[in-house]
């Protein structure tokens, strides 16, 4: 960190971002998006952190890692920084985050389970077909009796969103 004039310990962008294990661009949209304070400049136009932004950007980091979006997160920490305790909010985040997983596990433990009877019946059809043969195996998912979707729109959209191939 370095000294300004008011002899107040500053992080300079780079600094904050190795210490943080993120990217500049990482702090400057954590700005945009109202989860980190805005610097100070130096007169040369220097962003000057203050020495609790670290914090703040683990704290924003580990949020993320458990659910919470940086519009969520820029919701409550506005109120904290204004004085407000929005602990309440928060506890509601995190419950609706814990009833999207518990969707989210159901849905996979459908498929894993439609997996396992599928593989079963094709297994089965395999094994009764001669070698090189085809058994029409994807024909068959189209004319099995349960044609609903096993996940919902939005699971769908969050495990895309998380690299999980619906």
């Amino acid at each position: 960190m370095h000294d300004n004039a008011d002899h107040k310990a500053l992080w300079r962008i780079g600094e904050l971002a190795k210490a943080a294990g993120v990217s500049p661009d990482t702090l400057r949209h954590y700005e945009r998006k109202g989860v980190l304070r805005k610097p100070s400049r130096s007169t040369n136009g220097y962003r000057g952190y203050a020495p609790e932004s670290l914090d703040r950007v683990r704290l924003v980091r580990r949020a993320l890692a458990v659910g919470f979006t940086l519009d969520e997160l820029s919701e409550v920490l506005k109120v904290r920084d204004q004085g407000g305790a929005p602990c309440r909010r928060v506890r509601e985040l995190a419950s609706e985050k814990l009833a999207s997983v518990e969707r989210q596990l159901a849905d996979i433990r459908a498929l894993r389970d439609e997996l396992r009877t599928t593989l079963k019946a094709w297994d089965a059809r395999l094994a009764g077909s001669t070698p090189g043969a085809p058994v029409r195996l994807l024909e068959a998912l189209a004319s099995s009796e349960n044609h609903k979707p096993l996940r919902s729109a939005k699971t769908r959209r969050n495990l895309k969103r998380r690299g999980i191939k619906s």
